[in-house]
């Protein structure tokens, strides 16, 4: 795939995503949202780093087994039961993206939610990549 960011510089400057991102490929992965889900279908780790790390690693985990890497990915979302906790722990999850995902930021958004599908789950990440 070739991905060319689009950040213009009528916008704020953008931290951990791209406000735009111009894909092409030949084949479009879409992935299914992930929670912090273990091999059993329980959900692990008790803080919102933790289970975003996992959640995080899930996606990616379906990712690669479609053939994709992380700087195929042209969009996530984020669903998160609590927006203020995202924004206190954002420099950790920021990390914790740049350690499983690097610095090819897809177009992102981030979206509070009542609760997600699993009831202990925090976050949710869903996106879509464009592979070559």
């Amino acid at each position: 795939m070739t991905a060319e960011r689009v950040n213009p510089p009528e916008l704020s400057p953008p931290t951990g995503f791209s406000h735009a991102v111009v894909a092409t490929g030949s084949r479009t992965v879409f992935l299914a949202g992930q929670t912090a889900l273990d091999v059993n279908g329980k959900v692990v780790g008790d803080s919102l780093p933790e289970q975003f790390e996992r959640a995080l690693t899930n996606l990616l985990t379906a990712l690669r087994a479609a053939g994709g890497t992380p700087s195929d990915l042209a969009r996530v979302t984020v669903y998160a039961t609590d927006v203020v906790a995202y924004r206190t722990h954002a420099p950790e999850l920021g990390r914790i993206w740049r350690e499983l995902a690097g610095r090819d930021y897809p177009a992102m958004a981030v979206v509070e939610v009542v609760r997600l599908w699993d009831e202990q789950a925090t976050v949710e990440l869903d996106g879509f990549a464009v592979l070559p």
